[in-house]
């Protein structure tokens, strides 16, 4: 239930870590509007969209140290409908998040036996981005191959019946300060993790050849997949042309899974990112900071309905905003907010949210299009990145500068995601 790879490669930027830090653990272990089991499944639900096997395996573990019931974890339809209610937000928030409506909102607040409070739903809608955006970081750096292989770091390896992934930063005041409050909470240790390994087992042997059919149809998809095209600003190209030799992504089986079969976790598995359209000023499908932004009216929402999270949140997207990259700004002949802003915006821009006071025509002098590869692929497409890609953009920079942009990546995509959903929030509030 750690997550290792992922603390060891934020660790390279040790404030930015311990802020991520403080958020994962609020989010997923603090007092909030939705039961602790819950939080874990619905982040399994996220993850799974973008094939996350890593994050996947890390919830699955936890929710059965919550208390889960493991029948949950055959998927969808073993769920409680309100939990399975909320599949299409997921969906939409994951890959084409400009879609989401007031209606869906409705939908999940309508008075019934089923139905979301608003407190709940926040909370939701901020684990389903965060997991998300996690998810494309997971990918981008590598985690997902280096999960089991040590990474790239040199962090000391943990003892396996330590569920607390916060050790992983040994030297942090504040990660310490976890550690001591999880020790203290029985929430994370109500089971040994030799019971969590039959559970699991148990879980497998149940549902190995239920879904033969749907590995079929998940092996042939993926298949289709690896060939999709990528578009960029300016001109679209083939994954495969601009990586040419790397290998596919290969599965990471850890020594406890109960993810044999992601499929089982989402529903539609055909939805996916498609470009968002290049619209004329005066249409609404494009999303206008001056009219909803997160400073002005998106972290005045979500504090008030799932308290001191939007405080942690700023602290992220303003810790993320401070990091310096002079090395990737000096090759582009540019100051380093210059450069960051030219990558976040870009970041927004394919999901259809617009700055009016920025020059989009700065992204293409900024960043070169092997960058711009790389980062449309990570941000809409995860799954389709491997970890050569990582270690083959930009070979003259630092890993800390390559770990930098992911980090851009991760905290960028969040906010697109919570600034759609909570302006439908609050359009359904109005």
């Amino acid at each position: 239930g750690r997550l290792e790879a992922v603390t060891q490669q934020m660790g390279y930027h040790p404030q930015y870590l311990d802020s991520f830090l403080k958020t994962q653990h609020y989010l997923m272990h603090m007092d909030g509007p939705l039961p602790f089991d819950c939080r874990h499944y619905i982040a399994i639900m996220a993850a799974a969209r973008h094939q996350c096997r890593y994050l996947v395996n890390l919830h699955v573990l936890q929710f059965l140290r919550a208390g889960g019931d493991p029948q949950w974890l055959r998927g969808l339809e073993f769920i409680p409908p309100k939990l399975r209610n909320l599949n299409e937000i997921n969906k939409i928030l994951a890959h084409r998040p400009w879609l989401i409506t007031k209606e869906h909102i409705e939908k999940l607040l309508k008075i019934s036996e089923w139905s979301w409070s608003l407190a709940e739903l926040v909370h939701a809608v901020v684990l389903l981005a965060h997991c998300h955006a996690l998810a494309s970081f997971v990918f981008g750096c590598g985690c997902e191959q280096d999960e089991g292989l040590g990474g790239r770091g040199s962090l000391k390896p943990l003892s396996l019946g330590n569920q607390c992934f916060c050790e992983a930063t040994a030297g942090n005041s504040y990660s310490q300060e976890l550690l001591r409050i999880n020790r203290k909470r029985s929430l994370d240790s109500c089971m040994e993790l030799d019971s969590l390994r039959e559970r699991m087992q148990q879980i497998h042997v149940e549902t190995e050849g239920r879904d033969e059919m749907r590995l079929v149809q998940q092996d042939r998809e993926e298949g289709e997949g690896q060939g999709a095209e990528v578009g960029v600003q300016g001109g679209t190209e083939h994954c495969s042309d601009l990586f040419a030799g790397l290998s596919p992504l290969a599965d990471s089986d850890g020594e406890v899974t109960g993810a044999t079969n992601l499929a089982c976790y989402m529903q539609d598995p055909d939805f996916g990112y498609q470009d968002f359209a290049r619209r004329d000023e005066e249409q609404t499908q494009v999303f206008r900071v001056q009219d909803y932004s997160w400073e002005d009216h998106g972290f005045s929402l979500v504090n008030r309905l799932y308290s001191d999270i939007g405080h942690l949140l700023d602290e992220k997207f303003r810790m993320v905003d401070g990091l310096q990259s002079s090395a990737m700004a000096k090759r582009q002949g540019c100051e380093p907010s210059v450069f960051k802003r030219g990558i976040w915006n870009y970041i927004h821009c394919m999901f259809g949210i617009r700055y009016d006071d920025y020059d989009y025509a700065e992204v293409n002098q900024l960043l070169e299009r092997i960058l711009k590869v790389y980062i449309k692929t990570v941000t809409c497409y995860p799954e389709k990145t491997n970890s050569e890609m990582f270690d083959r953009f930009w070979k003259q920079f630092k890993h800390s500068e390559k770990v930098h942009v992911n980090l851009l990546i991760l905290e960028a995509r969040m906010q697109a995601e919570l600034l759609y959903a909570l302006q439908a929030i609050t359009q359904y509030m109005i």
